[in-house]
């Protein structure tokens, strides 16, 4: 009986020895599927994302499908080594791929008797497989299928790939939620460093989160992964990589994360997208050229750009300082009275405007942002619009004007809830199109000491307009320098007519402007509309002699090892739109605006004590407040405004360019100022004018009427020609007056 018995369970086992072979065969010959072979596993790449660095060499954003950056064993600290085998695989030295215990309780107590609490059993070499290529379904077969494809699969990895390649390529492929894959972008978010500055809780902490990388996220459930990441210690002890006492130590440590989500959070977002059109364009480009396609999301490309990050921080923190102020003076002002009315009247029309007004009272919960944090609220249709246009938006751009290259782009206030760029929005220019007309009249051979007259005007076509200077004043009469420095509205004008469109707009279109110039007397301050990096790219021209530059985000691009596939090669040649002797007269005349015109409060507020040159612009009731800023080395451009210009401040202490855009600008250019590398290398000093253009400078600005001109109003209202046969009888007028000088 006993005999019988044991034969029947010989039988039963030689037969499930059987099927057990048969079926690693018919998987290992593919019957439910071909199997990777060695030229695949060798050749096998992860889809690692794009790396974005500053100019510094600071990473600031990544372009990816998955979150990866992929590392070689050399980079891996041995703790985290450690860490992993401890938890994941005691045994990984000794075995070649599969753990012969394990697997005998995969067999005999997962699969057979379904116990899924006995665990896995899979070694560090099945679970790369599985990471690498993950697993499908076969039914009720699909467990057994799966867990023998791996293990053929580790056999082969063991053979093809050193124990330390695999460890290596395990780290890299291993997921840790929130769509981050491989350790060192694990370590960047949580950590905010690299692998090989890992410290030994960081990696126990980490190596735990593999188990469920959702329940022990150290941001989201702290108690959790600080349990887990104890777990890792005491196991680096039991199977002494530490002793003891140095895992207890560590098990007494706070988590102390340095959180840094660069695709919600990072300090250049609206600045990677510029980056990302530039290098798509680039790589297109240079796939016409090679054999090789190279794809922005998978291959790891390496892109420096010209950004540099600590004038970027600058920039953001004057963002959050500035606007926070200003964002609650606007709020305060439509609280009551008038302004509260036309605040709900114009919420009404763009209600309407939307097809929004029958739902303005439902309710939807939605993030808010403000500068004291986010806030998810449930506010009804027409409060949420309300609080929309209640925002002060802002952009602010800073490029070298001799190559282009960007080195400061901040968007918006908030990428996240605010997407929309505000560097490349149209908006009217107001006063900073005024030093275009003025290099206009210039090239025109318009002479800096040219008066220009400032009595009242009334011009009745195409429709009846009576142009006011900010001030209110009238009379006397305004140098060219001098009306520019004072932003003199009604001189300007009067130079507009002198001047001619024809002349105005051909400099409009050298200097790269998209927006078609409209003949109309209002242009001449500055109704034209024009993005912050359009008029960049103007003022730069002033900045660097005359020349039109292309601005550029990237320096160059590389391969994950190293091959540099792109290298910007500008040398600063462009075409010339402007003459010397005009931009230098310019830049003389500008720097005067921020000495003592309408920026003259980026010296006295903000302390700015080098050369710098510059114009505000307010556009018509404060819809929009801009500055421009330069030196020889740097422009920055800044303009501040709700969403719609029906929305502004009531006041110009508030609303006009120097109140609102300036500062942003101001205290950007302060943290240059107080950073000896930035200070050298972007605050140099502008050119002497030489003798002779020394000489076209030297007049007053301002002069009252005198009998002269008072003669040249008389005549030209008593004969009323046209502008060009006024300009003809005013020249007539002078011709006779020098005359008579040299005779007498």
């Amino acid at each position: 009986m006993i005999r019988r018995i044991f034969v029947v369970f010989a039988v039963v086992v030689a037969g499930l020895a059987l099927l057990v072979t048969l079926f690693v065969l018919a998987v290992s010959i593919g019957v439910f599927g071909p199997l990777p072979g060695k030229n695949q596993l060798l050749n096998y790449r992860n889809k690692t994302a794009s790396l974005v660095w500053s100019e510094e060499g600071e990473l600031i954003g990544k372009y990816f499908e998955q979150n990866r950056t992929n590392i070689t064993y050399p980079q891996i600290p041995a703790h985290l080594i450690h860490a992993l085998v401890a938890t994941e695989d005691a045994r990984y030295f000794e075995h070649e791929g599969i753990d012969s215990r394990s697997l005998l309780r995969v067999l005999f107590k997962s699969v057979l008797a379904g116990d899924r609490s006995s665990g896995g059993g899979s070694t560090i070499s099945q679970q790369l497989v599985k990471n690498m290529y993950g697993r499908r379904s076969y039914g009720p077969l699909t467990m057994p299928v799966n867990k023998t494809r791996e293990a053929i699969l580790a056999r082969r990895m063991e053979r093809y790939f050193s124990k330390e390649e695999i460890l290596a390529l395990y780290l890299n492929t291993v997921p840790f939620g929130e769509n981050v894959y491989g350790i060192e972008a694990a370590t960047r978010r949580f950590f905010n460093t690299s692998v090989e500055q890992l410290k030994p809780e960081d990696s126990a902490l980490l190596i735990g989160m593999l188990k469920a990388n959702t329940s022990y996220n150290p941001r989201l459930y702290p108690e959790a992964a600080l349990k887990r990441r104890n777990v890792v210690l005491m196991q680096m002890a039991r199977y002494q990589f530490i002793p003891e006492k140095e895992s207890d130590s560590l098990a007494k440590l706070p988590i102390q994360l340095d959180y840094a989500n660069l695709e919600s959070r990072g300090p250049a977002q609206y600045f990677l997208v510029r980056v990302k059109q530039e290098a798509r364009q680039i790589l297109e480009q240079v796939s016409k050229t090679t054999d090789r396609e190279w794809d922005l999301e998978e291959d790891g490309l390496q892109i420096r750009t010209s950004l540099n990050l600590t004038m970027q921080q600058h920039a953001n923190r004057a963002f959050r300082e500035h606007l926070r102020v200003m964002q609650k003076r606007l709020e305060s002002q439509y609280q009551s009275g008038y302004y509260k009315r036309e605040l709900q009247e114009i919420t009404a029309r763009e209600l309407k405007r939307l097809d929004l007004y029958d739902r303005a009272g439902e309710v939807r919960r939605q993030e808010v942002f403000s500068w004291d944090g986010y806030r998810a609220d449930s506010i009804t249709v027409a409060d949420s619009l309300r609080q929309s246009l209640l925002l002060l938006h802002a952009g602010l751009l800073a490029l070298d004007p001799t190559t282009g290259a960007i080195r400061t782009w901040v968007g918006g206030i908030d990428f996240r809830t605010q997407p929309y760029d505000q560097v490349t929005a149209r908006r009217q220019l107001a006063s900073t199109f005024k030093p275009i007309l003025y290099a206009a009249a210039l090239e025109s051979g318009v002479k800096p000491c040219h008066y220009l007259d400032n009595d009242p005007i009334t011009l009745e076509s195409p429709e009846p307009w009576s142009p006011s200077n900010f001030d209110n004043s009238t009379g006397g009469n305004y140098s060219l320098s001098g009306a520019l420095i004072r932003s003199m509205n009604i001189p300007t004008v009067n130079l507009f007519f002198e001047v001619g469109f024809e002349p105005l707009e051909q400099l409009w279109n050298k200097m790269g402007f998209s927006f078609s110039l409209d003949y109309q007397p209002s242009l001449a301050l500055g109704t034209a509309e024009a993005s912050i990096l359009e008029s960049a790219v103007a003022y730069a021209a002033f900045a660097n002699g005359g020349i039109l530059v292309e601005p550029s985000a990237i320096v160059s691009i590389s391969t994950p090892d190293g091959q540099v596939i792109y290298q910007n090669s500008y040398t600063g040649t462009g075409v010339r739109v402007l003459s010397q002797q005009t931009t230098r007269l310019m830049n003389h005349i500008l720097q005067r605006v921020v000495r003592e015109g309408t920026g003259a409060s980026l010296g006295s507020a903000y302390g700015i004590n080098h050369p710098v040159a510059g114009k505000t612009g307010s556009s018509q009731n404060y819809g929009d407040a801009w500055f421009a800023a330069f030196t020889p080395a740097l422009v920055m451009v800044s303009r501040v405004g709700a969403s719609s210009t029906a929305i502004h401040f009531s006041q110009g202490s508030n609303g006009t360019g120097s109140a609102l855009a300036l500062p942003l600008v101001g205290r950007t250019l302060r943290g240059i100022q107080s950073n000896a590398t930035l200070r050298k290398r972007y605050l140099i000093p502008f050119e002497s004018l030489p003798e002779d253009l020394a000489k076209l400078v030297e007049c007053p600005d301002y002069r009252e009427d005198n009998l002269i001109d008072k003669i040249e109003d008389l005549i030209i209202r008593e004969v009323e020609p046209d502008k060009k046969g006024e300009r003809n009888i005013r020249k007539a007028i002078r011709s006779i007056l020098d005359i008579f000088k040299r005779k007498h």
